[in-house]
């Protein structure tokens, strides 16, 4: 007799083969009784989390990408065989119809404080909810944002879906990678400022000490200028920006507004032209996925590494 992947899994859980899994979720203790079997991820950098982890096999799919980023050639194939059931944030309705277990998603990032999808709002339905860590910071008190945070997603979605190897031999390699590209690194005489462009003209939308690029900068031997912010991704005013005189800008690329049209409202705006940046055309991007938590982050690390040490 045969026997599909989804059934051999349940046979394994009836039988007691799954010890009982508990990880924390922001504040929140998470129990879980065997791996989730249909799950759903919110996001490009949540998705590729799950991709990564060999977990393609364990969704019903995916939300929250199409309505505002692109997926690059990886990506695309990582999830040809998974839907996209919303193109921006789920409803609670979309997440049910699916039959879902489990929804991986952060506050800002799939679900909002308050809103009609949480943690409180689907478990009541089967649903249960980890939270990507980064997003804490929204719903209570963490350290500033750290390499470790995404170390630790990886490693609770290993312990959930019982990939604890894998996710542990992950972490260790990009560990292992981070630590010896930085070793080697030439020593900066002194950390650049830099600023994180997200997006918006009339305020510019920017990374606090709370959201991953504060992490990856200091990873590469910079320092955020927004590092005493006490925010995650949050608006500042202009004149902040001005006044702190950032000598590399960032720009995160996605959305309707390109990179280099962010890069040319900056150069050609007559009220930035004595940012050292600007006067020195410094800038450096780093596509959404790799700027938000996720595999992509050791690389982005060594981008702006490499970015900061031109001159």
């Amino acid at each position: 007799m045969k026997f599909t992947l989804t059934t051999l899994i349940a046979i394994l859980c009836a039988t007691g083969a799954f010890a009982q899994t508990t990880v924390q979720s922001c504040d929140r203790t998470v129990t879980f009784d065997a791996p989730p079997q249909a799950a759903i991820s919110n996001d490009v950098n949540l998705t590729e989390m799950m991709l990564v982890l060999g977990l393609a096999d364990r969704m019903v799919g995916y939300t929250g990408i199409s309505g505002w980023k692109t997926l690059d050639e990886e990506m695309t194939a990582g999830i040809e065989a998974l839907p996209e059931l919303s193109a921006k944030y789920p409803s609670k309705e979309v997440l049910i119809g699916a039959d879902a277990d489990f929804f991986f998603a952060g506050w800002n990032y799939g679900i909002k404080v308050g809103g009609d999808v949480t943690p409180e709002t689907l478990a009541p339905f089967g649903i249960d909810v980890y939270e990507l860590t980064e997003s804490c910071i929204h719903i209570g008190d963490k350290d500033a944002a750290s390499m470790d945070d995404m170390y630790n997603d990886l490693l609770n979605l290993g312990a959930i879906f019982d990939v604890s190897d894998k996710a542990e031999a992950l972490v260790a390699d990009y560990r292992a990678d981070l630590e010896g590209f930085t070793a080697e690194l030439e020593p900066l005489e002194a950390a650049p400022r830099v600023f994180v462009y997200d997006s918006g003209e009339d305020v510019p939308f920017t990374a606090g000490r709370y959201a991953m690029p504060n992490a990856l900068i200091e990873a590469a031997g910079g320092a955020n200028i927004m590092n005493d912010f006490e925010k995650s991704w949050a608006t500042v005013g202009w004149e902040a920006v001005v006044e702190r005189n950032p000598e590399i800008i960032v720009i995160v690329n996605y959305g309707e507004v390109t990179a280099e049209e962010k890069r040319a409202f900056m150069m050609s705006n007559p009220a930035f032209a004595e940012i050292d940046a600007v006067k020195n055309n410094r800038f450096v991007t780093l596509e959404y996925v790799e700027a938000t938590p996720g595999p992509r982050n050791i690389n982005a690390v060594k981008t702006l590494a490499a970015a900061f040490r031109v001159e």
